[in-house]
């Protein structure tokens, strides 16, 4: 367990002043460029920060927009993908970086399959951790997470104005620990709940949350959770939940672009996540035709946390194999 990252320093892009960490040669091309999830933070790629430089490589990983030591705007619609994507392009340029590869897990994952559609000139390739990229839904997302999951389902709860936000910051050290658990529960053992059980319901989660649940041990060291509960005391859970916010925003303005990515692209699932299952990444060869796949077995959803080794050598074996 580590809590050691790099030194912290600062760009201003696209309005907003961006906490970021950096390592590995400044020369190297193209560099990394690490993308975080929800409700987490660069420093959930502490582990990749310290070894993908071994292999040579370049890695800059920000706090996003609403994150850690980067600015919160307050606007609801400062979150959306346009800004999000925008506020990397902005990185890029202050770094003086021609092209990336951007790599992005959980919500950074739907950032990074955005970027190479958005501004393909920027992106030389994409490496997805756990998020699929797929095709544009034929409806509102929101609409129709609604009508399968219903008004319980944490996405769906997330766009009332100020109640996850409020409810995740009374107990922020319990809403962490809820959140970074391994689970030992399968695809299958998930698939036999009833259906009732498996809405991911954010409010009878954090309400039966215990710590102790069968299956479950926690994630991180103390000292690992205690970088978490201190950042996100400090600012809040509305910056990240306003991410969520712009789903439909977001689904709206992605008319305007297509759904195929030319650049070469790797998709690293995990074999346990319940939340972006590997099933849900089939069919992604039809809309990227260099595509590469990795699974990654006794894995759940904070995969870079909870096989960081793996993760590394499968993205510095590949960006070897593609760029080297």
């Amino acid at each position: 367990m580590t809590t050691a990252m790099p030194p912290v320093s600062f760009v201003e892009t696209n309005g907003i002043r961006m906490a970021v960490y950096e390592a590995g040669p400044a020369d190297q091309a193209p560099p990394l460029v690490l993308c975080h999830g929800f409700p987490e933070l660069a420093f959930s790629w502490r582990h990749q920060l310290r070894d993908l430089p071994k292999h040579g490589l370049r890695v800059i990983a920000p706090d996003q927009r609403g994150y850690g030591l980067t600015d919160r705007p307050a606007p609801v619609e400062a979150y959306d993908m346009h800004n999000l994507c925008a506020d990397l392009v902005g990185l890029l340029d202050a770094k003086g970086v021609d092209k990336a590869v951007f790599c992005g897990h959980d919500w950074g994952g739907f950032v990074v399959w955005q970027m190479a559609l958005r501004h393909p000139d920027r992106v030389a390739g994409v490496i997805g951790l756990n998020t699929p990229h797929m095709a544009r839904l034929p409806a509102d997302p929101i609409m129709l997470m609604r009508m399968r999951f219903g008004e319980d389902m944490y996405i769906v709860y997330f766009q009332k104005p100020g109640e996850a936000d409020a409810l995740l910051g009374a107990d922020v050290e319990k809403s962490m620990r809820m959140f970074m658990r391994r689970s030992a529960m399968t695809q299958e053992a998930f698939a036999a709940l009833p259906e009732s059980q498996r809405n991911f319901a954010l409010v009878r989660g954090l309400e039966e949350f215990t710590g102790a649940e069968p299956g479950t041990s926690p994630l991180l060291s103390p000292e690992e959770l205690a970088v978490y509960v201190e950042a996100f005391s400090r600012t809040g859970f509305t910056g990240p939940i306003n991410w969520y916010r712009n789903f439909t925003r977001n689904w709206e303005q992605a008319a305007a672009y297509g759904d195929e990515i030319a650049v070469p692209c790797l998709m690293i699932t995990a074999e346990n996540d319940l939340v972006l299952p590997p099933s849900m990444s089939e069919g992604m060869e039809a809309l990227i035709p260099r595509l590469s796949r990795h699974n990654v077995l006794n894995s759940g959803h904070w995969t870079q946390q909870e096989q960081p080794d793996e993760v590394t050598e499968v993205i510095a074996g590949w960006m070897a194999r593609t760029f080297g």
